[in-house]
C-alpha cells in the first residue's frame, strides 16, 4: 500500500492496491484486489469493489468478475458505489450517490450525475456525461462526447419482462458519437441514435435516429437536422475544432454535475 490520506472508519481489504496521493474520506469501504490510480479522491461512504448479488430468480451472470480498476486523477462522490469487474479510465467524476454495475467501461473524461445508475454490461465513451438521476440499462452502448441530461430513461427488453425469448433480446440502446438527449426522454431497447442527433426532452424514442437529426413527440418524429454550429463532428468523422477548441472538452467534462 502506497501514500494516501484516509478518514475515519475506513476498511481496506486484502490485495486492494492504492496509488500514490489517493484521498478516502470517512467510512469507505473498498474490497479486495480493487485497483486504485494515483491522485483519485474517493468520498465519504463510498463502497468500491462490491460484489453483485441477484435474486433467485435472476438470469444474472455474477461469476469470475475481474477487479474493480479506477483510473488516476478521477472522483468518486459520498455513497457512490462501484461494483466489481467495473473500469474506469482518467479523470472521470463519479457523483454522490451514483452507481455503476459490474463488467461496466467508462472511457477517459466521463461524468456520472448524482444518484445516475449504469447497469451491467455498458460501454461508455470518452467525454460523455450524464447527468442527475439518469438510467442506463444494462447492456448500452454510448459513444464519446454524447450529452445525457436528467432523468433519461434507456430499455433492454422487448418484451416487457414476458416469455422466455426476452432473454436472449435482451440488448439498450447504441447512442453514437456527439449525440444530445433532452431531460426525461425514454429510449426503447435496441435504438440507434445517430451521431450529433438531438431528442428532445420528453420524446418517447421508438425507432432509430439518423444522424444529424432533431426528433420529439410521442411517439419521437423527425422535425430537422440539427444546426451545422451546433456539430462537434463533421459527417466524415473530423472533428470540428471551431466549435470545440483543444482543451475545452476537458475542461468542461471536469466539471462536476
Amino acid at each position: 500500500m502506497t501514500n494516501h490520506q484516509q478518514g475515519l472508519h475506513c476498511v481496506i481489504e486484502e490485495g486492494a492496491r492504492i496509488g500514490q496521493n489517493v484521498t478516502l474520506g470517512h467510512h469507505v469501504i473498498v474490497h479486495k484486489d480493487v485497483v486504485i490510480g494515483d491522485n483519485v479522491v474517493i468520498g465519504d461512504g463510498a463502497i468500491l469493489g462490491k460484489a453483485p448479488a441477484r435474486s433467485k430468480t435472476s438470469n444474472l451472470h455474477t461469476g469470475n468478475l475481474e477487479p474493480l480498476i479506477i483510473g488516476e486523477g478521477t472522483v468518486i462522490g459520498a455513497q457512490a458505489i462501484l461494483y466489481r469487474g467495473a473500469k474506469l479510465g482518467r479523470d472521470c467524476f463519479i457523483a454522490d450517490q451514483a452507481v455503476i454495475r459490474e463488467r461496466c467501461i467508462l472511457g477517459a473524461y466521463v461524468v456520472v450525475g448524482q444518484r445516475s445508475t449504469v447497469e451491467n454490461d455498458c460501454t461508455i465513451g470518452d467525454y460523455t456525461k450524464l447527468q442527475t438521476a439518469v438510467y442506463l440499462t444494462a447492456h448500452t452502448t454510448v459513444e464519446d462526447h454524447v450529452f445525457i441530461a436528467p432523468m433519461v430513461t434507456t430499455t433492454n427488453d422487448p418484451y416487457v419482462a414476458r416469455t422466455e425469448a426476452r432473454h436472449d433480446a435482451i440488448l439498450g440502446p447504441t447512442i453514437h458519437r456527439a449525440a444530445r438527449i433532452g431531460g426525461g426522454a425514454v429510449i426503447l431497447p435496441g435504438i440507434h441514435v445517430g451521431q450529433e442527433a438531438l431528442i428532445a426532452a420528453g420524446a418517447v424514442v421508438t425507432r432509430d435516429v439518423a444522424a444529424y437529426r432533431l426528433v420529439m413527440g410521442v411517439p419521437a418524429r423527425v422535425v430537422r437536422q440539427v444546426p451545422e454550429e451546433q456539430w462537434i463532428f463533421w459527417p466524415d468523422g473530423s472533428h470540428k475544432e471551431t466549435l470545440v477548441p483543444p482543451g475545452r472538452a476537458k475542461d468542461e467534462a471536469g466539471g462536476k454535475a
